[in-house]
């Protein structure tokens, strides 16, 4: 039985000011069409129906996701008490899976990434599923590069140790952070590297085996958690165990330390679409490189991300600008700084204005 569980658990805080606590990227359609969160349950409904979706998102956002996903059960809206990183997102979901189904095999994606070609994407997908459930294991899929990207975390791929309906398997050597341009373009140029996606595979049971082996804390927690589920007791046990849960992701926590870990290999187009710096990756610029969403009027100007919710955005002699406005803030900077979005985010709560956070 196949599950895919979808992380929305993110805060979105690069995507600042469209992006808000209460409706995070994930929740937004900000290249038109349904929420994000809706395109990815959507492009692998060929593997998996909507009652085995599960959906880990957090308190604030629970009950837009159950508006967002009327089809999938409300048990399977899974509610985190508190951010606590990726390896609990992915662990509390294998729990509840694992209650239901002993036999489960996991896919497990981001909320918020871009993938036009969903076909491709689930034959990749059903491959690396069929692997773990024959060879035990944790998977990960691996985009292979297009350029240095230095935003990217990479993946060393090992040996190949099979082929399965088109798609290599191989080993999977070792997680490598994100680097710097010059080793950037060493791993694009050697050809062992990947780009990674943060997509995985896994039997519920196996990646619950690899939480006891490697971070026992966090498996002592989950397996109260576990206990409790269906019980009177159950919501209250959530909110006083979770919080206290070690704080993780599942690259460092688990598949680093992993006995066994495979990595696939795929082409398809894909992007995380991580900052405002991203949006030409997915929305078409227009001749002198603008990219525009939204009322906007540019004169004289290159190279622009222009966004408006409402008010019209007019500039000239402008360029390498990130523009965005809603109905009450204004975020304006360089596209080169595209990351210190967070820190002006971090700044304004801080300041203590939250109404616009």
């Amino acid at each position: 039985m196949l599950h895919a569980v979808i992380m929305a658990g993110g805060s979105g805080t690069r995507f600042w000011p469209v992006s808000r606590r209460a409706r995070p990227k994930q929740f937004l359609s900000p290249f038109g069409g349904d929420p994000l969160v809706r395109t990815t349950a959507d492009r692998i409904a060929p593997l998996v129906p909507r009652e085995r979706i599960w959906i880990v998102t957090a308190a604030a956002t629970g009950q837009l996701a159950r508006e967002i996903f009327p089809d999938v059960p409300p048990s399977n809206i899974l509610v985190e008490p508190a951010g606590r990183d990726t390896a609990a997102c992915a662990g509390y979901a294998a729990a509840m899976i694992h209650l239901t189904d002993p036999d489960a095999v996991c896919l497990v994606l981001p909320a918020d990434h871009v993938i036009p070609d969903a076909e491709a994407l689930c034959s990749a997908l059903a491959a690396g599923a069929e692997h773990v459930a024959e060879a035990g294991g944790l998977l990960t899929f691996g985009i292979r590069p297009l350029r240095p990207e230095t935003g990217y975390g990479y993946l060393k791929t090992g040996p190949l140790v099979t082929v399965r309906d088109g798609h290599e398997i191989h080993l999977l050597e070792r997680f490598v952070e994100k680097p710097d341009t010059p080793a950037a373009e060493r791993y694009v140029a050697s050809g062992g590297y990947l780009w990674n996606s943060g997509i995985f595979a896994w039997r519920a049971q196996t990646l619950l085996n690899e939480i006891s082996r490697q971070l026992p804390l966090l498996a002592e927690g989950l397996a109260t958690i576990q206990e409790a589920t269906g019980t009177p007791r159950a919501a209250q046990v959530l909110e006083d165990v979770y919080p206290t849960l070690p704080k993780i992701s599942v690259d460092y926590g688990i598949m680093e330390g992993a006995r066994q870990a495979w990595t696939v290999p795929v082409g398809f187009a894909w992007s995380d679409v991580g900052s405002w710096a991203a949006l030409p990756e997915v929305v078409a610029a227009d001749a002198a490189g603008n990219v525009t969403r939204g009322r906007a009027a540019l004169l004289d100007a290159e190279g622009n991300i222009v966004v408006s919710e409402g008010p019209v955005i007019a500039a000239a002699g402008v360029s390498g600008l990130i523009i965005v406005a809603t109905s009450d803030a204004v975020l304006v900077i360089p596209t080169t700084e595209h990351q210190r979005v967070k820190e002006i985010v971090a700044h304004l709560g801080e300041a203590g204005w939250d109404d616009v956070l």
